[in-house]
Formats: structure tokens, C-alpha cells, sequence
């Protein structure tokens, strides 16, 4: 694997930490009015996802993890268990519901996910960006109220309650960003 100095430690990174797979959540470089600088780093643990603040000096020297990317298709859901299948190898794969998180209930039949893999282990599982939901329940649509910046709440086919435009009217089709959990735009 290969070691990068401290200061170039980027968001996003995955680095190998205390005998632990890390991802840096935030970075900021520190320069003191006395001593060397050094970078601050908020790393979150890919495995049970605990938080932790560190300090690296250019000088210190972190193994950069580099993770394998697979597509994956969702298949179903049993005990708890996500199954999917490697869309090359047709190999199916059972994973915990929680490697998702939150945005669970944006997980469609037959979607493909993209997860990430550090040798065999499953660490990570990201939904696309754009997924489209129909709105169950929100208040009627009034003329002529177009104030700039007004949002209603809704609750989506999945459960999830999101703001949407008041134009967005109940048992239609509208595109929520899934890294924000918001409305995007009408499907």
C-alpha cells in the first residue's frame, strides 16, 4: 500500500490508522504562529463508524488504502439482509441492512449500487445520486401561492418525509437527491 505524507491527506481518502480502515471526512491545515503546521483530520471508521480527531504532520507518513469499486444489483431483502448480485459475475453477496444507513428506504428492486470492497470485506455501499419516489401525502395544490423559497412537507412512497415545491402535487413522480435526502426536481 502505498505511505502519503500527512499534509496530503484529502476528504474522502481511506487510510489504515491505529489498525483500523479510516476515511477522512474533514481536512484542514493548521499553520500555528509557533511551530510546524500540521493537518487536522476527521476520520470516521469504516467499519463500525466511530468518529475520531487527529493531528498529521507533513513528516508522519499514513498507508493510503485504495478500495475496490463494484457495481451491484439489489435483488431482495431477507432478515434483515440486503442481497445483491455482481453484475459481472453474477455472484450474490448478503450484506447488513445498516451499511446503508439512512438512506435505506431509498433502496429500490433491481437498483445498482455501487459498493466498496478493502480485500473481501463489504465497508461501504452508495446508492445513486438521483432516485425517483412518488409522493403519497402533502396539502393541495393552491394558485397562485408562489412565494420564492416555500416548501410543504411530503411523505414519499418509502416513508421518508422530504420538502417539496408547492406546485408538487399528491401521486406524483418527483427525483430526491439521496446524498441530501431533498427534492431535486419533478421525474
Amino acid at each position: 500500500m502505498p505511505k502519503i505524507n500527512g499534509n496530503e491527506i484529502r476528504p474522502g481518502n481511506v487510510l489504515e490508522h491505529n489498525g483500523g480502515l479510516w476515511a477522512a471526512v474533514k481536512v484542514d491545515h493548521v499553520k500555528p504562529g509557533k511551530g510546524g503546521a500540521f493537518a487536522q483530520v476527521e476520520l470516521r471508521n469504516l467499519r463500525n463508524g466511530s468518529k475520531l480527531n487527529e493531528r498529521f504532520r507533513s513528516a508522519d507518513k499514513v498507508e493510503k488504502v485504495r478500495l475496490e469499486q463494484k457495481d451491484q444489483q439489489f435483488l431482495y431483502e431477507s432478515d434483515g439482509m440486503l442481497v445483491f448480485m455482481d453484475t459481472e459475475t453474477y455472484e450474490q453477496v448478503e450484506l447488513p441492512a445498516e451499511i446503508l444507513g439512512e438512506r435505506r428506504p431509498f433502496l429500490q428492486d433491481g437498483m445498482t449500487v455501487v459498493i466498496e470492497y478493502y480485500e473481501s470485506e463489504a465497508l461501504n455501499a452508495t446508492l445513486p445520486q438521483k432516485v425517483t419516489c412518488k409522493v403519497v401525502e402533502t396539502e393541495p395544490v393552491v394558485k397562485g401561492q408562489t412565494a420564492a423559497n416555500s416548501f410543504k412537507p411530503a411523505i414519499l412512497d418509502n416513508g421518508v418525509k422530504v420538502m417539496v415545491p408547492p406546485f408538487v402535487g399528491q401521486d406524483e413522480d418527483i427525483i430526491v437527491n439521496t446524498e441530501t435526502m431533498e427534492y431535486a426536481e419533478r421525474a
